[in-house]
């Protein structure tokens, strides 16, 4: 789906800062865990907690990669595309993570590994470099944006995965993920009729209806930032987070349950 409005701007320092630092933690937190908690279940499908832990690192891994293959001439997908572009190629993540699971029985070793590649690539590339992508062309800075959102929504799996594990989400990780698929929302569902409050890291207007200009609007939807990634990547259902009270919807086009999730 192409992007029908302006992105918003993104830090390239506070961008690679955050994604750094939220592979850190992740890191941290995936060297306490046991034989046994890396054999438990997930939430997703036939996932161990040890697959999961594999996939992180590839998710940044990307980066590396990309940056160690030739520049394409432009970039061809906007950042707003980059939700809706990704669906075709999970069977073929799912098998490279389950691959990558197997055959790395070192985890530790593993994500000092891609640890120290990433930071060394990133110290010597701009922001404004185009990567070669599976799903095509995109500038590094946007890229590292998409990549806030593959580990803050899996940082959230392993948390629900393994209780008490409780790996913090960094601000500026947890802000740009937010952020990214409150626009895509807008970009999927252009309009300016419903108001979506996300505090404190966002606002934006969507849906087809007349356009709220001042005063309240008519149709208001608010909700915490980790409620509403899980909404955007279904964790979690419209209906069962209206019933937890974890989401207020007020106005007639306030219900959001047919655009949801963005990605799945």
């Amino acid at each position: 789906m192409p992007a029908k409005k302006r992105t918003r701007s993104y830090d390239p320092a506070k961008i690679r800062a955050a994604v750094l630092a939220q592979f850190g933690q992740i890191r941290r937190a995936v060297g306490t865990l046991t034989p046994d908690q890396l054999a438990g279940p997930t939430r997703l499908g036939d996932w161990t907690v040890r697959d999961l832990a594999a996939h992180l690192t590839m998710t940044v891994a990307a980066v590396s990669r990309a940056l160690d293959r030739p520049e394409p001439p432009k970039a061809d997908i906007a950042l707003l595309d980059y939700p809706f572009v990704t669906a075709p190629f999970a069977e073929a993540i799912a098998d490279g993570t389950r691959q990558l699971a197997a055959a790395e029985p070192d985890l530790d070793a593993l994500y000092a590994r891609t640890g120290d590649e990433l930071t060394a690539r990133l110290a010597a590339a701009p922001g404004s470099r185009v990567l070669d992508l599976r799903a095509g062309a995109m500038t590094l800075t946007d890229f590292l944006v998409t990549r806030t959102v593959e580990l803050v929504v899996h940082t959230d799996d392993l948390n629900a995965a393994v209780p008490g594990l409780d790996i913090p989400l960094e601000k500026q990780a947890l802000a740009a993920c937010t952020r990214l698929l409150a626009d895509a929302l807008a970009a999927k569902a252009p309009g300016g009729a419903t108001e979506v409050r996300v505090p404190p890291y966002a606002v934006v207007q969507c849906v087809e209806g007349p356009r709220h200009t001042r005063g309240t609007p008519p149709n208001v939807v608010e909700t915490d930032p980790l409620t509403w990634v899980r909404l955007a990547t279904g964790r979690t259902t419209w209906a069962d987070a209206r019933d937890a009270a974890l989401v207020s919807a007020s106005g007639e086009r306030a219900d959001l349950a047919g655009l949801l999730p963005l990605m799945s």
